[in-house]
């Protein structure tokens, strides 16, 4: 008998012969649907599938913008996909229109007194009460904070009338002062909860040394926790500003003809002249460009506030 016999006795398999079970992947568990569904999820075909919905959501985008590209004629005549046929129809004298139309004008520049000092009274006042939630000891603190939470499910048209009431007794209803601070008291419940979360995950170590530097609050929150704090900052400041700029229910109630915004105006313009595209295509696309413009201008520090927050 060869020396091979008890080999072949023990294993039932001749020696020297592979039995397919080493390297093969014979005999393995084979991975869920859902895992393998997942590993090519990051594909080629997953990403021109998610190319082709972003196209998709960006076909009305599209439209406004050729569209206000076009003469009155051409829009009533066929729909904004003829321009690539016919280039020639594209043209900026509406935009060369709009820009002499001094409601438009105006209200934009309306929208900007009240976007951007609401953004910055939000930011300001929302970062000194999530550091004072967060990391200061005063009576009542859980309490005003746990209203402060409360707030953030009170509808805004509960408070359109009674506000309006108040306004009018002080004597700034219709003004825009009387916009920005309802913007910014209906603004604030957000921010100082989102702002004292992200304030509390600093280590207390990181403080505690800056105190025995001798830095005194003020001085720790401007040069310890806003820094730190720059991205979830920043997101709230997006945020802040995309709603108060796209804003028409409270502009609408608390805003007059003088004090009137962009989403205001280009609704007064349909009610005054009807269907009247060649005004309302540029202007309608005209305010959208600027929130997009801060919004990509900021991006890095959006996704930075974001992903901060998630990892958190």
């Amino acid at each position: 008998m060869s020396a091979e016999t008890p080999a072949l006795k023990a294993t039932g398999t001749p020696l020297g012969k592979d039995t397919g079970t080493a390297g093969s992947g014979i005999g393995r568990p084979r991975p869920p649907l859902a895992a393998r569904l997942a590993a090519r999820a990051g594909g080629g075909v997953m990403r021109i599938f998610l190319l082709l919905v972003a196209l998709f959501w960006l076909l009305p985008t599209l439209g406004l913008l050729l569209s206000s590209l076009r003469t009155p004629a051409d829009i009533s005549g066929s729909g904004w996909w003829k321009v690539f046929t016919s280039p020639s129809q594209l043209t900026v004298t509406n935009y060369h229109q709009l820009l002499k139309n001094h409601a438009i004008t105006d209200s934009l520049v309306n929208t900007a007194l009240i976007t951007v000092p609401t953004t910055v009274l939000v930011v300001v006042i929302g970062s000194l009460a999530g550091y004072a939630f967060a990391w200061m000891d005063f009576r009542g603190r859980d309490w005003w904070f746990l209203a402060v939470v409360a707030m953030l499910v009170v509808p805004v048209q509960v408070a359109l009338v009674p506000v309006a009431r108040l306004f009018g007794d002080i004597g700034i209803f219709g003004d825009i002062s009387g916009v920005v601070l309802f913007h910014t008291a209906f603004g604030l419940p957000f921010a100082i909860f989102l702002l004292r979360n992200f304030f509390a995950e600093i280590p207390r170590e990181l403080l505690e040394a800056a105190r025995l530097d001798g830095a005194g609050e003020l001085r720790l929150f401007t040069r310890v926790v806003m820094p730190l704090g720059g991205p979830a900052i920043a997101s709230l400041g997006i945020f802040q500003f995309l709603w108060v700029w796209n804003d028409m229910l409270v502009a609408l109630i608390f805003a007059n003809s003088d004090s009137q915004p962009i989403t205001v105006a280009l609704q007064q313009q349909v009610r005054q002249f009807g269907n009247n595209i060649d005004i309302l295509a540029p202007g309608a696309f005209l305010s959208m460009v600027i929130p997009l413009a801060v919004f990509f201008a900021f991006q890095r520090q959006f996704v930075s506030g974001v992903m901060a927050g998630a990892v958190k």
